[in-house]
């Protein structure tokens, strides 16, 4: 994108279902083509809160705002092929493993637990994405953009959002997560790579848990039940 090309803003909540949809609908009707969809949205919440949907937030704004608006794009996106969909997730997946008896955390919320376990459903979707895009000429593949300077978990105010204001001084810039998210939505290196995971702009394998295809069914299934989709 250059200073002379149209540029468009869409506003939403990407912690509430309806929104991400209507958001998808609006953008999927503005765009004639999509060539790539970066999924960013994101943060961290000092305690449980819990959406108009009954979803605990973090899983809602970390992972369900990235099924939902693929789902209402995605048809742009196949018939905009060669297309690309870029995920942005990260290394706080390591260590985590998802709970499908408990994944709005309601049985005992930690902030860490609960955003590992978005950025590993963030991969966890990226699989089974590109499972499911085989062949349609769209890649999925996902990323840890390291630790870099962002506004994550600073807008609730309070001691914690003091304490990750403190620790962001230490961070990287943010250009460098940047960087590796244009590397994979433009490069021609990873044109016909897909379902994978990538950091500082090289292929990397992911935990153990990440890498549960069985798991990644199984979380698409869930996501189309609560999003009421499919």
């Amino acid at each position: 994108m250059g200073p002379n090309v149209a540029h468009g803003a869409h506003i939403a909540d990407l912690s509430i279902l309806a929104e991400m949809k209507r958001i998808g609908r609006e953008i999927a009707a503005a765009e004639p083509r999509i060539d790539v969809l970066i999924n960013n949205a994101g943060n961290v919440f000092p305690t449980r809160q819990v959406t108009p949907d009954g979803l605990e937030r973090t899983f809602a704004t970390n992972h369900m705002a990235y099924f939902v608006l693929t789902h209402e794009l995605r048809e742009r996106l196949t018939a905009s092929a060669p297309a690309r969909v870029v995920n942005t997730a990260s290394a706080a997946h390591v260590g985590r493993a998802l709970d499908f008896e408990d994944l709005q955390l309601a049985k005992g919320y930690r902030i860490m637990t609960a955003y590992g376990r978005s950025k590993l459903a963030n991969i966890l979707f990226t699989r089974e994405l590109a499972r499911r895009l085989a062949g349609a000429g769209v890649t999925a593949n996902c990323l840890h953009p390291g630790f870099v300077t962002t506004g994550l978990g600073q807008r609730t105010g309070g001691f914690f959002a003091l304490a990750v204001r403190f620790v962001m001084l230490f961070a990287g810039r943010p250009e460098h997560g940047a960087q590796i998210i244009v590397h994979l939505a433009s490069s021609p290196d990873v044109a016909s790579v897909t379902g994978a995971y990538f950091i500082s702009g090289r292929q990397a394998k992911p935990s153990a848990a990440a890498r549960d295809d069985l798991a990644a069914r199984r979380l698409w299934d869930e996501s189309e039940r609560i999003a009421g989709v499919g």
